[in-house]
């Protein structure tokens, strides 16, 4: 599904968000993304090839009823990627729940308004399929995590409660639009942006010794170029539908 009109990405400045405008741009597609603070202090965005012509960057609130009406309107195309990715906050459900389920809510209700939307695209993650991993079982599209909550794993329960939200839409309003989800193993790559993101942060971490121990643990990683061309994969795919696991290979903290 090619498109001449803009594209819309949510959470614009994010580790993900960001390959994926520069992929959209890449190919040629007009973007609209959203940002919390002035476009200027976004220039990793501002200064990719194409952004000059065909870049728009919109500041909106998450948590405000309607910001993203005006966002939208026109696109056929949207990415909700912006959701706060944070380990350690001092409340679970002001810091992570709230942004992350009632910023769904907002984008698809916005999305359902603009009567232009076709497809909306939503970022999950692993953490809406497990929060703990079995290296005897292999996870599809069908798993659902349903161990985490606000004290436990708290991240991981607020995707998961924002996936199950969308889904929840989609049957309750029945839009126009349809919905492809892609879930993302642990997503590691390099970084458009100076900032260090979290997932990156976890494996310098490890790298520099922070943890007092090798982890039994074993983790599917992914590039974040992967993960863009996923994105741009589903909306460019008619056939496209439901949840995709994106993952390229699974590796033992124990190996060297």
């Amino acid at each position: 599904m090619k498109t001449n009109k803009p594209v819309c990405v949510t959470g614009a400045s994010g580790f993900i968000a960001a390959h994926i405008i520069r992929e959209l741009l890449e190919r040629g597609y007009s973007v609209r993304g959203t940002v919390r603070k002035s476009p200027e202090n976004y220039p990793f965005l501002l200064e990719l090839p194409g952004a000059k012509e065909r870049l728009d960057l919109v500041v909106a609130d998450l948590l405000v009823t309607g910001a993203y009406d005006r966002v939208v309107e026109g696109c056929e195309y949207v990415m909700h990627t912006a959701s706060p990715y944070k380990i350690n906050v001092k409340n679970p459900q002001i810091d992570l729940v709230d942004p992350a389920v009632t910023g769904t809510e907002n984008v698809l209700e916005s999305s359902l308004k603009s009567g232009s939307v076709k497809r909306l695209i939503f970022t999950s993650s692993i953490a809406a399929i497990t929060d703990e991993p079995e290296s005897t079982k292999v996870f599809t599209e069908k798993d659902w995590n349903v161990m985490s909550s606000l004290d436990r794993n708290p991240y991981h329960y607020s995707k998961t409660l924002a996936e199950r939200e969308a889904w929840d839409f989609i049957m309750r309003k029945r839009p126009k639009f349809d919905l492809v989800v892609i879930n993302p193993v642990f997503v590691i790559g390099p970084s458009l942006s100076s900032s260090l993101n979290t997932s990156n942060e976890m494996v310098r971490d490890i790298m520099s010794g922070v943890y007092p121990c090798i982890m039994d643990l074993n983790w599917g990683f992914v590039d974040v170029r992967d993960v863009a061309k996923a994105h741009i994969l589903a909306m460019e795919t008619d056939t496209a539908s439901g949840r995709y696991l994106c993952a390229d290979e699974a590796i033992h903290m124990r190996e060297p």
